[in-house]
């Protein structure tokens, strides 16, 4: 489904701007917010020129033709000429094949923000607000159970590790969610400024609702140049120096979580060398540390070969193991039945494409799906033979504490 411009002409005009100050704090109201921000650099827009929304195994490459088919019918004059100026879509995929609502957003109106450099992007005549609307903090917050409590999402691990330890597969990935309330309307603009002062080094993202701070980069394109962060294996942040110091060796020396690791990296490794060379894998992970968590982390670099645009590599990816689990089918597989609750888009792709075909794509994570005044908030991990289910029920519940710490604004 497209709507509003469709494939009419539209003119697109991208210029420098002097933009000081933070890119969120343009942002003029709380409907449409659209962002891809990341210390202090990247992307944030309003207003819709067009949008698309699709679903089923073909999604990424039936958002990639209407997406060029579009801006092939446009006249753009880009007078900034990097990634990201000239027309965007901001994107967000739903985890699964089956029905579900993913979604293209071409804004009216993006800032930009890369190396130093900002510029404005219109598409049509747009009207440019006076000022931004004031934020609003939510207020009487209170939380219940989603679709999977957390009794039963134990119980999902006991069986996950049953069939793990049975051959049945390697590893899978399950999730379960929480829902926050307030007396009124939520700002995802209050969210995205709480979660990128908590977590700048994190991409701050929000697209049709779905508002989050990922770790984890499923894939950017520059050119030919070809970027992937690889995030499995998670331990919480320690009480004090000594105790952080303590975890983060148990997490590099743990069997469990490096073989987590090592099931994520193959994964992603194996999608990406059809369309990569030169693929540079480190052979030892690192530790990325968070305010609430610290993961185990591998950079994947390669070189372009075959032009792929950034939604064909992104839709090549997904799901890798760190979101799914190994073999892919057999966890995916596994991850409906045991779950039993719709994930919508958390998990699944989220970013940008521009009319090149550069752009960033990350995995939805530490995130909730904003409707009004309520937020379904998600958090999953990565289940392997050693796993236990109250450590990872522990671990969900860490994962949780990003936006709901940002929902209080703490």
């Amino acid at each position: 489904m497209s709507t509003a411009a469709d494939l009419a002409t539209t003119a697109a005009r991208s210029v420098p701007v002097d933009l000081p100050g933070g890119l969120l704090d343009r942002l003029p109201e709380p409907a449409g917010a659209l962002a891809w921000v990341r210390d202090g650099e990247g992307l944030v827009a309003w207003g819709e020129a067009a949008r698309l929304e699709v679903s089923g195994p073909d999604r990424f490459t039936r958002a990639r033709d209407w997406w060029r088919a579009l801006v092939g019918s446009w006249s753009v004059e880009d007078e900034v000429r990097v990634p990201g100026s000239g027309p965007v879509a901001f994107g967000s995929f739903t985890f699964d094949d089956g029905p579900g609502r993913s979604v293209l957003v071409v804004p009216q109106v993006v800032l930009g923000r890369r190396a130093g450099q900002s510029w404005l992007t219109t598409v049509g005549d747009v009207l440019r607000p006076s000022a931004p609307r004031p934020v609003h903090r939510p207020s009487g917050l209170r939380y219940a159970a989603g679709e999977m409590s957390v009794t039963a999402f134990r119980h999902a691990v006991a069986e996950a590790v049953t069939r793990i330890r049975r051959g049945d597969l390697a590893k899978v990935v399950l999730a379960h969610d929480l829902v926050a309330t307030a007396d009124a309307d939520l700002d995802p603009r209050f969210l995205l400024s709480r979660l990128t002062a908590r977590y700048p080094g994190c991409w701050t993202y929000a697209v049709d609702g779905l508002v989050g701070a990922t770790p984890e980069l499923l894939v950017s394109r520059q050119g030919d140049e070809v970027l992937s962060r690889v995030l499995a294996g998670t331990t919480a942040r320690g009480a004090d120096a000594d105790d952080d110091r303590a975890r983060t060796a148990a997490l590099m020396g743990s069997t469990k979580d490096r073989e987590e690791h090592r099931y994520a990296v193959e994964s992603l490794v194996d999608s990406l060398a059809p369309h990569c060379a030169d693929l540079s894998v480190p052979a030892t992970p690192y530790v990325l540390e968070l305010s609430n968590v610290a993961h185990l982390a591998t950079d994947v670099t390669g070189t372009l070969t075959d032009g792929a645009c950034s939604l064909d590599l992104a839709g090549a990816l997904h799901p890798t193991a760190a979101v799914g689990g190994t073999p892919t089918d057999a966890a995916v597989r596994a991850l409906r039945e045991l779950e039993g609750m719709d994930r919508g888009r958390y998990a699944g792709p989220v970013g940008w494409v521009d009319a090149g075909g550069d752009g960033e794509w990350g995995l939805a994570l530490r995130c909730a799906q904003v409707d009004g005044g309520t937020a379904r908030l998600f958090a999953g991990c990565g289940i392997v033979a050693d796993s236990d289910p109250d450590a990872e029920v522990l671990e969900a519940q860490a994962k949780f504490v990003a936006v709901r710490d940002a929902l209080e604004g703490v």
